[in-house]
């Protein structure tokens, strides 16, 4: 199940060649942690729309009645539960991400396999309940007097940018953590910063003289974009996407950089990790 080479003991790469089993693992992976995760409970997969909706609820009359975040964006409860959601999938693929190895460390010892299936696995599951969720999303705007509109095509790829930004993030945790277990309350403390500095609770135009800076933060940018796509505003009260509130198409380029460059960063180290992962854990 492993090579010796000069003294030091090697196990299966990241990916290996058969794309086809690699792939299948993935899925099958993905799909079982899934299913067991609501296995036995009354409600289901409507746990995982629970805690975003609890969260959405307190935030939207703790911020729309003491702080007034909502005041003048048009649909603001709309964006709120879209931003929350997102968050939630960002979070959740990430967090998960840390400890995957770990958890899987009798399968990784007993099996030789692709290592990169576990993390690809996490953010597939993650993406599963992205997608149940926004369903409650589309329902939610529909009730709330949003309609379907062009904009609405960008929104799968919006939800793949930050998937690939996840779990690019999530491919460098793992890795890091089988080595550094500081890696945990370090990315907690990380999370909870880049959450405040995102415009989740807020929008982008809060951000006044400090704008175009904050939008190269990928996450803003990625908010920012899926409140023009998917709400737009109204003619009284348009809402621009990233591209105008930066200043400029080519300033995209930014957050567009730093979410591949994660995604790449990740793979990189994860890659160079995979072969000794379970000789680490």
């Amino acid at each position: 199940m492993t090579t010796h080479v000069a003294g030091r003991r090697y196990g299966p790469s990241a990916i290996e060649d058969d794309a086809r089993r690699f792939l299948s693992l993935t899925l099958t992976l993905a799909t079982t942690d899934f299913k067991l995760r609501y296995f036995g409970s009354a409600l289901g997969y409507l746990w995982s729309l629970v805690r975003p909706l609890l969260f959405f609820g307190v935030i939207y009359l703790v911020f729309t009645t003491v702080f007034s975040f909502g005041k003048g964006v048009p649909h603001y409860p709309v964006y709120l539960l879209t931003s929350i959601i997102l968050w939630t999938f960002f979070v959740e693929t990430t967090s998960n991400n840390v400890q995957s190895l770990l958890a899987r460390e009798g399968l990784l010892r007993k099996m030789r396999f692709p290592r990169l299936v576990i993390p690809l696995s996490v953010g597939l599951t993650s993406l599963f309940n992205l997608a149940t969720n926004m369903v409650a999303v589309v329902i939610f705007a529909l009730v709330n007097g949003v309609y379907p509109r062009w904009g609405w095509l960008e929104m799968p790829l919006l939800i793949l940018l930050l998937a690939i930004l996840a779990v690019g993030i999530g491919m460098l945790l793992s890795a890091l953590y089988v080595r550094y277990r500081d890696i945990q309350p370090i990315w907690e403390v990380a999370s909870q910063a880049l959450f405040y500095l995102s415009p989740v609770i807020y929008v982008a135009a809060q951000y006044k003289s400090f704008i175009r800076v904050a939008l190269v933060n990928p996450i803003a940018a990625i908010l920012t974009e899926m409140h023009a796509a998917f709400i737009g505003g109204t003619p009284a009260h348009p809402v621009h996407g990233a591209a105008v509130t930066m200043g400029g198409t080519v300033r995209l380029l930014i957050p567009l950089g730093l979410i591949f460059g994660a995604f790449l960063l990740g793979f990189w180290v994860f890659n160079r990790e995979a072969p000794r992962i379970a000789e680490n854990l």
